[in-house]
C-alpha cells in the first residue's frame, strides 16, 4: 500500500517484507522472470513435454498447457506475478 504525505510517498509493507532498490531489485526481478519462463518453456514447440503438477493436498494434473501451469503455480514475487498476469491476458 502506498500513501502520500506532502507529495512524499510512504510505503506500508507487511511485516517481514524486504524492499530492495537499484541493481539488486533489477537482478531479482530478472531471476524471478527466468524462473517463471523456465517452468513453461519445455512445454512449447514440436518437442514440448507434459508437466506433472502435484498440489499441496496431493491432487495430480498432467498438462502441457502453459496457462494451466501458470494458474497452478503459487507465485509470491511481484514481478513474476505481473508476468503471469500478462500471459493470462494473451
Amino acid at each position: 500500500m502506498v500513501a502520500q504525505i506532502g507529495g512524499q510517498p510512504i510505503f506500508i509493507l507487511p511485516e517481514g517484507t524486504l524492499r530492495s532498490t537499484g541493481r539488486d531489485a533489477q537482478s531479482r526481478n530478472i531471476m524471478a522472470a527466468k524462473a517463471v519462463t523456465e517452468s513453461v518453456r519445455t512445454t512449447l514447440g514440436p518437442r514440448g513435454m507434459d508437466k506433472m503438477l502435484v498440489d499441496s493436498i496431493g491432487d495430480v494434473t498432467i498438462t502441457n498447457d502453459g496457462a494451466t501451469i501458470l494458474n497452478e503455480m503459487e507465485i509470491e514475487h511481484p514481478a513474476a506475478k505481473m508476468i503471469v498476469e500478462v500471459a493470462k491476458t494473451q
